[in-house]
């Protein structure tokens, strides 16, 4: 016979099943893991900033060329307001 039927497998089942949910539990969250984004890149806009930080970062464009004597000061006094 075969270890006394339905009873003799039950508790491998179980340990199965058991195994099986944690390894699904376990890749999902390193799924998660992997896809989520950082909490210090969520708040990349100058209005998380403080005026200083955006005074800085409109003087280094000017500094590179990147914006002209005209805009740097229509910046400017817009970030002051």
């Amino acid at each position: 016979m075969m270890n006394g039927g339905m009873g003799g497998n039950l508790f491998g089942n179980f340990i199965f099943s058991f195994i099986m949910i944690i390894i699904v539990v376990l890749v999902v969250a390193v799924l998660v893991w992997m896809f989520r984004k950082p909490n210090n890149q969520n708040n990349n806009s100058l209005s998380s900033h403080h005026p200083e930080d955006s005074l800085e970062i409109l003087k280094s464009r000017l500094a590179k060329g990147e914006i002209s004597e005209e805009e740097y000061e229509r910046l400017k006094n817009k970030l002051r307001s």
